[in-house]
Parts: structure tokens; sequence; C-alpha cells
């Protein structure tokens, strides 16, 4: 792939962050920088990031939409159903640990398990404080 001062700043921006942020959200903050810069283009060079390996990309259901992350080593993730936040767990266990699932998945399922996509969700902490101050009023 080519260089593309575009490409950079998306992937510059993107490592600026831990949040996981959308398509959306990298080009409001891309175009500040590139004036000219559509949501077409952040879409495709997320995209080829994603497939080089370089980023990662989530779709997480209960948002509907893609999420990227600079971050592809093994991790768990965290999705607020208040805020739709995603966040990295701490775990103390490795991703590896968790490829006991697959093993006991497949001893009744008649194909061939490669790997799985675990996700845990709830309530973040800043939306229980925020739903503890209102309820408190």
């Amino acid at each position: 792939m080519r260089y593309s001062r575009q490409r950079a700043a998306i992937l510059s921006f993107l490592q600026s962050r831990k949040d996981h942020p959308t398509a959306e959200f990298i080009y409001l903050n891309v175009k500040e920088e590139f004036p000219n810069i559509s949501l077409g283009t952040v879409y495709r060079n997320l995209n080829q990031l994603a497939d080089m390996g370089m980023i990662a990309k989530y779709h997480f259901e209960e948002h509907g939409t893609d999420h990227f992350d600079p971050n592809t080593n093994a991790h768990q993730h965290f999705v607020c159903n208040h805020c739709n936040a995603v966040i990295d767990l701490p775990m103390k266990e490795t991703f590896d640990e968790f490829s006991y699932l697959d093993k006991e998945v497949a001893k009744n399922f008649d194909g061939l398990i490669q790997g799985h996509r675990l996700y845990f969700c709830g309530i973040c902490r800043n939306c229980l404080d925020t739903i503890s101050s209102h309820t408190n009023e």
C-alpha cells in the first residue's frame, strides 16, 4: 500500500485514542486537518488498515456499527448498554486461556470451531454515577 497523508492522519488519530471510535467520529476529527476528506475515504482507509492487521475492527450488535482499535493484541471488551462506550477490560487471564471454550463447544459440534468472539456488556462506571446522581436528586 502506498503512503497516504490522509491514511497516516487517520491512523495517528486512532492511535491517540483509547475509546474505540467509529468511522464517523474519526471522520469528524480528521476532517479538521483535511477538510476535503470524505467519509468514504475514511471507511476505505480504516478497512485497508484492518485488512493489513495494523488496527482491529470490531462490530458490536448493540451499536450496529464498526468500532476501530489501534490495539491489535488479543483482549476483551466491555460495551456499555447505556452510552455505547467500548472499553478494554483489564484481565489477569490471557486471551489464550479462553481457548478451552473452543474445545468444549467443539465436543458437541459437527463442524470446525476456529475461534470465538466474546465481549461483556452492562453499565459503565460513568453511567452508573450519572444514574445514581439523578436518582438522589
